[in-house]
């Protein structure tokens, strides 16, 4: 395809994406109240019982609830519309590969989806309580008042961040496929990522203690080796001739 061409594909992907997402952003729009005060939870069972005998977060603009609401209910619609738009990514790259590898479709639809939800999980019930335990530990001499704007927007970041990190793997089964990268090359640099890990780490976690950081970077590792081994098996064997 021209470049052009490929432009109106990506145009076309995105549009059926954001199509998916829509529906199911409807979807959670229904249950939004479910939805908020299980993301809150990570927080409300760390801090004490307000006057009306249950911890509450607050809010400081008027319009600040319902913006939260429709974050909270974007976040649940990427997350449940995952599968849907990795098959639409999935029918973006394809005609760069060959005929048989096409038929990969469904492990790559299920891998990414398992890898993307594994890491939302990850996020959402080790590393972000472990955050928030953190940060009131930290301001246990001080009256809390958490604002729902702060605290969300920390929550997605922390939980979409692992989520997207999770899914290293499949991308290096990809380039290893395609001949961009390799096994040798992923262990050549391996003390370099190593540095980058932690350097990511540092920059999607929220606290700047070395014990969260290494929680979050250890299973970047484990991802990384686990791409190496995934390289080796992925690569293109010598007999594998290009087809036309």
């Amino acid at each position: 395809m021209s470049f052009f061409e490929h432009l109106g594909e990506l145009r076309k992907r995105i549009v059926y994406s954001l199509a998916f997402v829509l529906v199911f952003f409807m979807a959670s729009w229904s249950i939004v109240g479910r939805l908020y005060r299980w993301l809150s939870l990570p927080v409300l069972k760390f801090l004490p019982p307000g006057p009306t005998g249950e911890a509450k977060l607050a809010f400081t603009a008027l319009a600040e609830p319902f913006m939260m609401y429709i974050k909270v209910a974007f976040i649940s619609s990427l997350f449940a519309a995952s599968p849907f738009i990795f098959h639409q990514l999935w029918l973006f790259i394809s005609p760069a590969l060959f005929p048989k590898e096409r038929r990969w479709v469904v492990p790559f639809v299920l891998a990414t989806t398992f890898f993307f939800l594994l890491g939302g999980a990850f996020g959402y019930f080790v590393v972000f309580p472990l955050a928030c335990r953190f940060f009131l530990d930290i301001g246990k001499d001080f009256t809390a008042i958490i604002t729902i704007n702060d605290y969300f927007s920390l929550a997605f970041r922390v939980i979409f961040g692992i989520a997207v990190v999770f899914e290293l793997p499949v991308l290096v089964f990809l380039l290893a496929r395609l001949r961009v990268v390799s096994a040798r090359f992923l262990l050549k640099y391996f003390k370099y990522a190593i540095v980058a890990i932690f350097i990511l780490a540092a920059v999607i976690t929220p606290t700047p203690d070395m014990i969260t950081q290494s929680l979050f970077a250890g299973p970047m590792i484990l991802l990384y080796l686990l791409s190496i081994g995934i390289a080796k098996v992925a690569a293109p064997r010598p007999s594998e001739e290009p087809e036309e």
